[in-house]
Protein backbone atom coordinates (compact mmCIF):
# COMPACT_ATOMS: atom_id res chain seq x y z
CA UNK A 1 0.00 0.00 0.00
CA UNK A 2 1.31 3.43 -0.95
CA UNK A 3 -0.19 6.57 0.52
CA UNK A 4 0.77 10.20 1.00
CA UNK A 5 -0.03 11.65 4.41
CA UNK A 6 -0.10 15.41 5.03
CA UNK A 7 -0.16 16.73 8.58
CA UNK A 8 0.94 19.76 10.56
CA UNK A 9 1.58 20.67 14.16
CA UNK A 10 2.53 23.71 16.22
CA UNK A 11 5.55 24.08 18.48
CA UNK A 12 5.23 26.59 21.30
CA UNK A 13 8.54 28.38 20.80
CA UNK A 14 10.14 30.65 18.15
CA UNK A 15 11.34 29.04 14.96
CA UNK A 16 15.05 29.48 15.76
CA UNK A 17 14.50 27.41 18.91
CA UNK A 18 11.99 24.97 17.42
CA UNK A 19 14.01 23.94 14.36
CA UNK A 20 17.04 22.49 16.22
CA UNK A 21 14.62 20.56 18.44
CA UNK A 22 12.52 18.95 15.71
CA UNK A 23 15.62 17.96 13.71
CA UNK A 24 17.26 16.32 16.72
CA UNK A 25 16.01 12.76 16.18
CA UNK A 26 17.54 11.46 19.38
CA UNK A 27 15.84 14.17 21.42
CA UNK A 28 12.37 13.86 19.91
CA UNK A 29 12.26 10.04 19.59
CA UNK A 30 10.56 9.60 23.00
CA UNK A 31 7.82 11.99 21.84
CA UNK A 32 6.86 9.71 18.93
CA UNK A 33 4.10 7.25 19.94
CA UNK A 34 5.26 3.66 19.56
CA UNK A 35 8.83 4.62 18.60
CA UNK A 36 11.92 3.53 20.51
CA UNK A 37 15.40 4.70 19.48
CA UNK A 38 17.96 1.99 20.25
CA UNK A 39 21.27 3.09 18.75
CA UNK A 40 22.98 5.81 16.73
CA UNK A 41 25.84 5.25 14.29
CA UNK A 42 27.13 8.43 12.69
CA UNK A 43 24.08 9.97 10.97
CA UNK A 44 22.04 6.76 11.06
CA UNK A 45 19.41 6.24 13.75
CA UNK A 46 18.17 2.71 14.47
CA UNK A 47 15.19 1.63 16.47
CA UNK A 48 11.76 0.04 16.44
CA UNK A 49 8.16 1.13 15.95
CA UNK A 50 5.61 -1.02 17.76
CA UNK A 51 2.07 -1.39 16.41
CA UNK A 52 -0.90 -3.26 17.88
CA UNK A 53 -4.22 -4.07 16.23
CA UNK A 54 -6.47 -6.11 18.46
CA UNK A 55 -4.63 -9.33 19.23
CA UNK A 56 -2.12 -8.74 16.42
CA UNK A 57 1.16 -7.05 17.41
CA UNK A 58 3.85 -5.99 14.98
CA UNK A 59 7.28 -4.52 15.60
CA UNK A 60 9.01 -2.77 12.73
CA UNK A 61 12.77 -2.66 13.19
CA UNK A 62 14.67 -0.29 10.95
CA UNK A 63 16.70 2.87 10.55
CA UNK A 64 16.36 6.49 9.48
CA UNK A 65 18.70 9.19 8.22
CA UNK A 66 18.56 12.72 6.84
CA UNK A 67 18.48 12.88 3.05
CA UNK A 68 18.36 16.67 3.11
CA UNK A 69 18.64 19.31 5.82
CA UNK A 70 18.40 23.01 4.98
CA UNK A 71 18.70 24.88 8.27
CA UNK A 72 18.58 28.27 6.56
CA UNK A 73 15.17 27.60 5.00
CA UNK A 74 13.92 25.31 7.78
CA UNK A 75 13.37 22.30 5.54
CA UNK A 76 14.46 18.70 6.01
CA UNK A 77 13.81 15.29 4.50
CA UNK A 78 14.23 12.02 6.36
CA UNK A 79 14.17 8.56 4.83
CA UNK A 80 13.36 5.53 6.91
CA UNK A 81 12.78 1.84 6.28
CA UNK A 82 11.92 -1.10 8.46
CA UNK A 83 10.75 -4.68 8.47
CA UNK A 84 8.29 -6.52 10.65
CA UNK A 85 10.36 -8.72 12.96
CA UNK A 86 7.63 -11.35 12.65
CA UNK A 87 8.09 -11.49 8.87
CA UNK A 88 4.62 -10.10 8.11
CA UNK A 89 5.63 -7.08 6.05
CA UNK A 90 7.85 -4.09 5.42
CA UNK A 91 7.49 -0.33 5.67
CA UNK A 92 9.37 2.63 4.21
CA UNK A 93 8.75 6.35 4.26
CA UNK A 94 10.14 9.64 3.00
CA UNK A 95 9.23 12.39 5.44
CA UNK A 96 9.56 16.06 4.51
CA UNK A 97 9.26 18.71 7.22
CA UNK A 98 8.90 22.44 6.49
CA UNK A 99 8.76 24.92 9.36
CA UNK A 100 7.45 28.48 9.30
CA UNK A 101 7.14 31.12 11.96
CA UNK A 102 3.60 31.79 13.16
CA UNK A 103 4.54 34.38 15.77
CA UNK A 104 7.53 35.32 17.93
CA UNK A 105 6.52 32.47 20.27
CA UNK A 106 5.17 29.75 17.97
CA UNK A 107 6.17 27.72 14.93
CA UNK A 108 4.10 25.67 12.50
CA UNK A 109 5.60 22.53 10.98
CA UNK A 110 4.06 20.92 7.88
CA UNK A 111 4.92 17.24 7.45
CA UNK A 112 4.44 15.29 4.21
CA UNK A 113 4.97 11.53 4.40
CA UNK A 114 5.17 9.22 1.40
CA UNK A 115 4.42 5.89 3.05
CA UNK A 116 4.80 2.39 1.61
CA UNK A 117 3.64 -0.46 3.80
CA UNK A 118 2.84 -4.16 3.46
CA UNK A 119 1.52 -6.74 5.90
CA UNK A 120 -1.25 -6.82 8.49
CA UNK A 121 -1.58 -3.06 8.83
CA UNK A 122 -1.85 -2.56 5.06
CA UNK A 123 -4.91 -4.83 4.78
CA UNK A 124 -7.20 -2.04 5.98
CA UNK A 125 -6.50 -0.02 2.84
CA UNK A 126 -6.32 3.67 2.10
CA UNK A 127 -7.84 6.30 4.35
CA UNK A 128 -7.23 4.49 7.63
CA UNK A 129 -3.57 5.51 7.88
CA UNK A 130 -4.54 9.12 7.22
CA UNK A 131 -6.89 9.15 10.21
CA UNK A 132 -4.35 7.40 12.40
CA UNK A 133 -1.42 9.60 11.36
CA UNK A 134 -3.26 12.85 12.14
CA UNK A 135 -4.05 11.64 15.66
CA UNK A 136 -0.52 10.36 16.20
CA UNK A 137 0.87 13.71 15.01
CA UNK A 138 -1.33 15.49 17.56
CA UNK A 139 -0.01 13.18 20.30
CA UNK A 140 3.55 13.85 19.17
CA UNK A 141 3.01 17.63 19.26
CA UNK A 142 1.54 17.41 22.77
CA UNK A 143 4.50 15.33 23.96
CA UNK A 144 7.00 17.67 22.29
CA UNK A 145 5.50 20.82 23.78
CA UNK A 146 5.35 19.18 27.20
CA UNK A 147 9.05 18.30 26.88
CA UNK A 148 9.87 21.91 25.89
CA UNK A 149 7.95 23.25 28.90
CA UNK A 150 9.77 20.85 31.24
CA UNK A 151 13.15 21.85 29.78
CA UNK A 152 12.37 25.54 30.33
CA UNK A 153 11.38 24.90 33.94
CA UNK A 154 14.53 22.87 34.48
CA UNK A 155 16.72 25.56 32.94
CA UNK A 156 15.17 28.25 35.12
CA UNK A 157 15.68 26.15 38.25
CA UNK A 158 19.30 25.40 37.39
CA UNK A 159 20.32 29.01 36.74
CA UNK A 160 23.03 30.15 39.13
CA UNK A 161 25.56 33.02 39.39
CA UNK A 162 28.42 32.60 36.99
CA UNK A 163 31.71 31.82 38.76
CA UNK A 164 35.24 32.63 37.66
CA UNK A 165 36.27 31.35 34.27
CA UNK A 166 38.31 28.12 34.33
CA UNK A 167 42.00 28.22 33.54
CA UNK A 168 42.69 27.63 29.82
CA UNK A 169 44.36 24.30 28.96
CA UNK A 170 48.10 24.27 28.45
CA UNK A 171 49.20 24.90 24.89
CA UNK A 172 50.38 21.93 22.88
CA UNK A 173 53.78 22.28 21.28
CA UNK A 174 54.30 21.44 17.60
CA UNK A 175 56.50 18.52 18.67
CA UNK A 176 53.71 17.08 20.82
CA UNK A 177 51.22 17.48 18.00
CA UNK A 178 53.48 15.69 15.58
CA UNK A 179 53.98 12.84 18.02
CA UNK A 180 50.23 12.24 18.26
CA UNK A 181 49.01 10.50 15.11
CA UNK A 182 45.52 11.38 13.89
CA UNK A 183 43.71 8.65 12.01
CA UNK A 184 40.15 8.82 10.72
CA UNK A 185 37.97 6.56 12.82
CA UNK A 186 34.83 4.74 11.81
CA UNK A 187 31.57 6.01 13.31
CA UNK A 188 31.01 4.50 16.72
CA UNK A 189 27.77 2.73 17.50
CA UNK A 190 26.22 4.40 20.53
CA UNK A 191 23.54 2.48 22.38
CA UNK A 192 20.55 4.43 23.65
CA UNK A 193 19.40 3.28 27.06
CA UNK A 194 15.81 4.12 27.81
CA UNK A 195 12.50 2.62 28.90
CA UNK A 196 10.69 0.32 26.50
CA UNK A 197 7.88 2.07 24.66
CA UNK A 198 4.28 0.92 24.51
CA UNK A 199 2.94 -0.11 21.07
CA UNK A 200 0.58 2.11 19.11
CA UNK A 201 -2.91 0.66 19.58
CA UNK A 202 -4.49 1.28 16.18
CA UNK A 203 -7.95 0.33 17.39
CA UNK A 204 -7.70 2.92 20.14
CA UNK A 205 -6.16 5.63 17.95
CA UNK A 206 -8.22 4.99 14.82
CA UNK A 207 -11.49 4.58 16.69
CA UNK A 208 -14.55 4.28 14.46
CA UNK A 209 -12.48 4.41 11.25
CA UNK A 210 -10.87 1.07 11.97
CA UNK A 211 -13.93 -0.36 13.70
CA UNK A 212 -15.90 0.07 10.44
CA UNK A 213 -13.37 -2.19 8.73
CA UNK A 214 -12.95 -4.69 11.56
CA UNK A 215 -16.62 -5.24 12.48
CA UNK A 216 -17.71 -6.45 8.99
CA UNK A 217 -14.79 -8.88 9.02
CA UNK A 218 -15.88 -10.24 12.41
CA UNK A 219 -19.50 -10.59 11.21
CA UNK A 220 -18.27 -12.47 8.14
CA UNK A 221 -16.34 -14.89 10.32
CA UNK A 222 -19.43 -15.51 12.49
CA UNK A 223 -21.53 -16.22 9.38
CA UNK A 224 -18.94 -18.68 8.08
CA UNK A 225 -18.81 -20.37 11.47
CA UNK A 226 -22.63 -20.77 11.56
CA UNK A 227 -22.69 -22.18 8.02
CA UNK A 228 -20.05 -24.74 8.92
CA UNK A 229 -22.04 -25.78 11.98
CA UNK A 230 -25.17 -26.28 9.88
CA UNK A 231 -23.31 -28.37 7.34
CA UNK A 232 -21.83 -30.52 10.06
CA UNK A 233 -25.27 -30.86 11.67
Amino acid sequence: MAEQLINEFTVNCPIDEAWPLITDLELIAPCLPGAELQEVEGETYRGVVKVKLGAISSQFKGDAHFVERDDENYRAMIKGAGRDTGGRGNASAEITAQAESLSPTSTRVAVTTDLHITGKVAQFGRGIMGDVSSKLMAQFADNLNQMIDEQRLGTAADEAPVGPAPEPPAATSPADAAATPTEPSAPQVRKIEGPATEPIDLMEVGGSSIAKRVVPAVIALIVVFLLLRRRRG
